[in-house]
């Protein structure tokens, strides 16, 4: 039975890094984004990281930063994996080898066009480290805007085989507790990563909204 992962991301307190855990995460991203809300600082991230148990993954989620910055914060906090929020391009993708990489792609109209230029660059690439692909709201706001995404739309991409030649896929925009069974229950993602949507609070995590997305997430790939 395939078991979606799940990441808590935008996580800014050691306190809300072991109720993921706890809860049965598999990851945590944390925000390295200056204009983000829920950015953090080296030294918050060391004492995010001391209070994670084993085998739980850490993330690092940039937006448009580049590559020495990236690689700079990620060799320091010896991170899992890298997040990209922003417009960066295949060739940044290409730069960061070999740390893992997640692309968050927000799908407009222009959807077909898009999946096309990345599938192909990791051909043309050899982009053996983008891991997955992210499949955000098509917003302003680089990630943790709790804004639904269009999961019908992201059904018909599916269908129609426009994922097909790409990595893992990650649903996220405006997840919650609420509405995350019916997101697995349709496309079947490899994961699924929410911020807002389990917040208390701007920069708090709800330890009880955590245990309810995952125990919706866990329902629905049991056929719930």
């Amino acid at each position: 039975m395939h078991r979606t992962r799940i990441k808590i991301c935008g996580i800014c307190r050691p306190q809300d890094a072991l109720a993921a855990a706890s809860a049965g995460a598999d990851a945590i991203g944390m925000v390295f984004h200056p204009a983000s809300p829920r950015c953090i600082g080296i030294d918050d991230a060391r004492q995010i990281l001391a209070a994670l148990p084993p085998f739980v993954a850490a993330i690092g989620l940039f937006v448009d930063a580049d590559a020495q910055a990236i690689t700079h914060i990620t060799e320091q906090l010896r991170l899992c994996a890298i997040q990209l929020h922003g417009s960066e391009s295949p060739q940044l993708v290409a730069q960061l080898k070999p740390t893992p990489v997640i692309k968050a792609l927000r799908l407009g109209d222009d959807a077909e066009q898009t999946l096309a230029q990345w599938r192909a660059a990791i051909t043309d690439m050899h982009l053996s480290n983008l891991r997955a692909i992210l499949l955000e709201t098509p917003a302003e706001v680089p990630g943790g805007s709790g804004v639904p995404n269009d999961w019908n739309v992201l059904h018909r991409l599916q269908q129609s085989g426009s994922f097909n030649g790409l990595p893992a896929l990650i649903a996220a925009g405006g997840l919650t507790a609420q509405s995350v069974g019916e997101v697995v229950r349709l496309l079947r993602p490899f994961a699924v990563d929410v911020s807002t949507g389990v917040e208390s609070a701007r920069r708090e995590k709800s330890p009880q909204k955590i245990l309810d997305f995952i125990r919706a997430v866990c329902a629905a790939d049991a056929g719930g």
